[in-house]
């Protein structure tokens, strides 16, 4: 029965139901394992792509690593600087090598302590060096920067520049700071010498006017402070110099300076301080004096040591020194003040003469004063027309006739009156307005003594100019004089420049070539005032001189038999032994004149022939010649300054 219902319909319809149910569950069972391993599958794409993205990512960094870390070693290798890099925890610093050979050193000659830098820095640095990485340690400066000395293997101080950069940690304290190290010596040394070239005087070393004028305002600030303690100022120009300068050249006048400035800086105190201002200039602030004297016996000291002999490489020379004082006061203002009275103090004993001293006075600002105003209206008188030329003649002895004049400036000054020229020449010369004002005198005079000549030819007439030496050494003299002489139409045998003794010895070689190129000219060459100065007959012989003035100094002592009368016959006697013709100047007396006459002199003049003439004046004086054929008359109407 059992085999009969195993094949009954409704059993097989129920086997197939079965069978086809787990048929079913089977294939859902098998889709979803395979969606599971389609899943599975895709996580572990990923999971792969994932991988291999970041194992490129590392390796990248890796290689960046790698190229940062050879890009480091070649720059710390390459570098000029030195590198240092300090663990603030457990306070070892690593030293580059190049850090170490900057030094001198090997890299196995210095450790990695903090000592290994701060026992090298120089004593006087290491106290700034240590408080600068300290602030910035502390947060107090945003990053390091210290100039110090470092001493290297070979025991010389180095100048270099540290800076660096500190790193904070979790607790915002710094845990590490890392630098670097320059030499900055080339550049230390560049800039002392540019404050050397700005604060010291090239040639000697010396300190310069603008160092001087820093200390010589602390010193008037500690005056001021103190009111009872008292300073001076010593201001110096060297005498002769300029003639030293000219006869012998700018080196060994150099060498001069150079050998002044060491026996000075020799004699000083050590709170007193010595410049040179330029030229032959040279100012001593003395830092504490008790009283004027103090300053005077330095004066006196050290004009003492300046007139022992200099010895040079090719010369033996003597100078002195003339000195202007300058106390200090509570009246002075400005440091300025002082500086400008020591050097009118120095002015003042100038005019007194060489190798001496004068303490300034208020009396010496007021004629500095006056001085400066003349100097102004000085600048303005050629153009305001305020010089007038007087002419003094020259009379031949031998027949008592005018044979020239000498011409002579006077200025009309509009406050002052009449000024002869001692009170407005010396002034011209320094300050250069002699240039203008002498080829206006030239031009003057050389057109007056055409006009004269037109009017009457006979006798020929001479012109005598005084030349000052300034402008006889001035480049363009010759060619001045040419053009004068081009404009003016007068002969060059009509005129003579007188000239002084001291011309002849300042530069010789020069003016022996300017005095032969005036006489090519034709133009006479008289040597003015003979006798007051060095008279050397070399000079003589060597220079192209016509003509010799005596100096009034030996006509107005001339009395019976005396040694005045004996030394002009010996200026005559020579000048005749050398072709020379003599003119005595300053004659005012007749027996002055008959001992001339007896000496066989020439040509004379003075007050006893004339006074300066204005031109109006002179031309009367040519129209009376035959006047002076009784020469003890008084001088003509009209005559005078």
């Amino acid at each position: 029965m059992n085999d009969l219902l195993m094949f009954s319909p409704g059993y097989t319809v129920y086997l197939l139901f079965a069978s086809m149910t787990l048929l079913l569950f089977a294939i859902l069972g098998l889709f979803r394992y395979r969606s599971r391993l389609e899943k599975n599958a895709e996580e572990l794409s990923n999971a792969n792509t994932e991988l291999r993205s970041e194992m490129a990512r590392r390796a990248q960094i890796q290689k960046a690593l790698h190229e940062s870390q050879e890009r480091y070693a070649l720059a710390a290798s390459g570098a000029n600087d030195g590198l240092w890099d300090w663990n603030l925890e457990t306070n070892e610093i690593y030293f580059s090598p190049r850090w170490k050979s900057m030094l001198g050193f090997q890299d196995t000659e210095i450790g990695n302590r903090l000592q290994e830098w701060f026992h090298r820095v120089h004593p006087d640095d290491i106290l700034k060096l240590k408080k600068d990485i300290a602030d910035h340690i502390n947060g107090i400066t945003p990053h390091f920067e210290n100039e110090h000395r470092l001493i290297n293997k070979q025991e010389v101080y180095l100048w270099m520049l540290s800076r660096g950069l500190a790193v904070k940690g979790k607790d915002g304290s710094s845990i590490r700071m890392a630098g670097s190290l320059t030499d900055i010596s080339g550049r230390k040394k560049a800039e002392e010498q540019l404050i050397q070239n700005a604060f010291y005087d090239t040639l000697t070393g010396l300190p310069n006017r603008a160092l001087f004028m820093d200390r010589l305002q602390m010193a008037f600030a500690h005056n001021k402070r103190n009111p009872g303690h008292l300073f001076a100022i010593l201001f110096l120009d060297l005498d002769r110099f300029k003639n030293i300068n000219d006869s012998f050249g700018h080196l060994t006048g150099d060498e001069l300076l150079v050998l002044v400035a060491k026996r000075l800086k020799a004699h000083i105190r050590p709170d007193d301080t010595l410049a040179r201002f330029g030229g032959d200039e040279f100012v001593i602030l003395l830092g504490t004096i008790g009283d004027v004297k103090d300053a005077t016996v330095i004066a006196e000291r050290i004009n003492g040591i300046l007139s022992e002999p200099f010895q040079l490489k090719q010369h033996e020379l003597y100078i002195g020194m003339t000195a202007g004082i300058a106390i200090s006061n509570e009246e002075y203002e400005k440091p300025e003040e002082i500086l400008r009275d020591a050097d009118t103090a120095m002015y003042h004993a100038k005019l007194r003469g060489r190798a001496c001293y004068l303490v300034f006075d208020k009396s010496m600002h007021v004629n500095a004063l006056d001085r400066l105003e003349l100097e102004i209206d000085l600048r303005h008188a050629i153009a305001r027309k305020e010089f007038e030329l007087y002419y003094q003649p020259i009379i031949s002895l031998g027949n008592r006739t005018i044979t020239g004049f000498e011409a002579l400036v006077r200025w009309h000054h509009p406050q002052r009156g009449l000024l002869l020229p001692m009170e407005f020449i010396p002034l011209a010369e320094e300050t250069g307005l002699i240039i203008p004002l002498s080829l206006w005198i030239i031009r003057e005079a050389c057109l007056q003594l055409v006009v004269w000549q037109q009017v009457q030819p006979d006798p020929p007439l001479i012109m005598s100019i005084n030349i000052s030496p300034v402008h006889l050494k001035h480049a363009g003299f010759i060619d001045q004089m040419v053009q004068i002489l081009d404009e003016t139409k007068l002969n060059p045998k009509r005129l003579a420049l007188e000239i002084t003794e001291t011309v002849m010895i300042e530069n010789t070689d020069h003016m022996l070539d300017v005095l032969s190129r005036l006489t090519q000219l034709g133009i006479e060459i008289h040597i003015d005032d003979f006798g007051t100065g060095y008279s050397s007959l070399s000079y003589l012989q060597k220079f192209p001189i016509n003509t010799l003035k005596i100096d009034r100094s030996f006509i107005g002592r001339m009395t019976g038999k005396g040694k005045d009368v004996e030394i002009v016959q010996s200026i005559i006697k020579m000048a005749h032994t050398m072709n020379l013709r003599v003119v005595a100047e300053g004659v005012e007396q007749t027996d002055n004149l008959r001992t001339l006459e007896n000496l066989k002199c020439e040509y004379a003049q003075g007050f006893l022939f004339s006074h300066p003439l204005n031109r109006d004046a002179a031309d009367l004086l040519l129209m009376q010649q035959d006047m002076y054929s009784n020469i003890g008359n008084c001088p003509p109407p009209g005559a005078g300054y």
